[in-house]
């Protein structure tokens, strides 16, 4: 095996065929980001999500997505034009895997493509000597989906943060202000179909426990561009709490609880998901 895989491998220890998947796909992503990083992708787009706040921020739980979006309005932009650098990227470290667009029946300013791997195949590779990890049925997959936002609004702010495997690259992420911002906005606009998203109260909750500031600015752009908010409204942050508060205190928090106990470790953290732990950040948060 690859002595950069090994080494992205010591940084767990799966104990069944779940922690292993998930492990996979984290090591995936992380790779992904290192064939962008090889190209111009980074000075065009930045990275945002759930996978972002858990490679650079150190959010403690998984996700299934790579998050981007241009940092200016390119109707030419193609994402596919950067999948045969992640296809290298992957072959570089023996990896078998697919890299394919999502071909979408109705336009939107969001380009997708799935990184897709056989996780028998996967596993027989990183986990040889386990006895479980046989025991995973042949056709089954990995996927992890990128999507870009071409038409993200004005007024998100980014930094570089670097990782050092699987060799040392930089990556052009949204700082926390912006990244909060894009949360909640999230929270207050994401349509459910069948349940609540509830991991995006998860992250709510982690972005408030490090007191982290609202880049107010941003979410007045991207409320606007949702319809939540009119465009001659100034958004205030005694605005944003109670947009919070409403939508607080109107959440199926049982739904949302079911949704994130997959992605994380530490069930017991859900234990007091109601409206009153949610409202009762609202007094600490600030904007920038």
């Amino acid at each position: 095996m690859n002595n950069a895989l090994e080494a992205m491998l010591d940084q767990y220890d799966p104990q069944n065929n779940t922690e292993r998947k998930n492990a996979v796909r984290e090591i995936l992503q992380e790779i992904a980001l290192s064939g962008l990083s090889r190209t111009d992708f980074f000075r065009k787009a930045a990275f945002y999500g759930g996978s972002c706040l858990r490679i650079f921020y150190g959010l403690n739980r998984f996700s299934e997505d790579l998050d981007f979006a241009l940092l200016e309005k390119d109707p030419d932009f193609k994402l596919d034009e950067y999948l045969d650098d992640l296809r290298k990227e992957f072959i570089s470290f023996g990896i078998d895997i697919s890299v394919e667009t999502q071909n979408k029946k109705i336009i939107t300013p969001v380009q997708s493509a799935f990184i897709k791997g056989n996780t028998l195949m996967l596993f027989m590779s990183l986990f040889p000597k386990s006895d479980d990890a046989k025991k995973i049925v042949s056709n089954q997959k990995i996927k992890i989906k990128l999507e870009i936002d071409t038409e993200n609004p004005a007024g998100g702010k980014t930094e570089y943060r670097y990782r050092m495997l699987p060799s040392p690259f930089e990556v052009q992420v949204f700082d926390e202000p912006t990244l909060f911002a894009g949360k909640i906005h999230a929270i207050l606009c994401r349509e459910y179909k069948n349940h609540v998203k509830g991991r995006d109260y998860y992250d709510y909750l982690f972005y408030a426990g490090r007191h982290t500031a609202i880049n107010i600015k941003y979410l007045e752009n991207k409320l606007r561009n949702s319809g939540k908010i009119d465009s001659s409204t100034d958004l205030s942050l005694e605005q944003v709490k109670q947009l919070l508060e409403n939508k607080f205190n109107d959440v199926n928090y049982q739904s949302a609880k079911e949704d994130v106990s997959a992605f994380i470790h530490d069930k017991n953290s859900l234990m007091f998901w109601k409206p009153e732990l949610f409202i009762s950040t609202l007094d600490d948060l600030r904007a920038v």
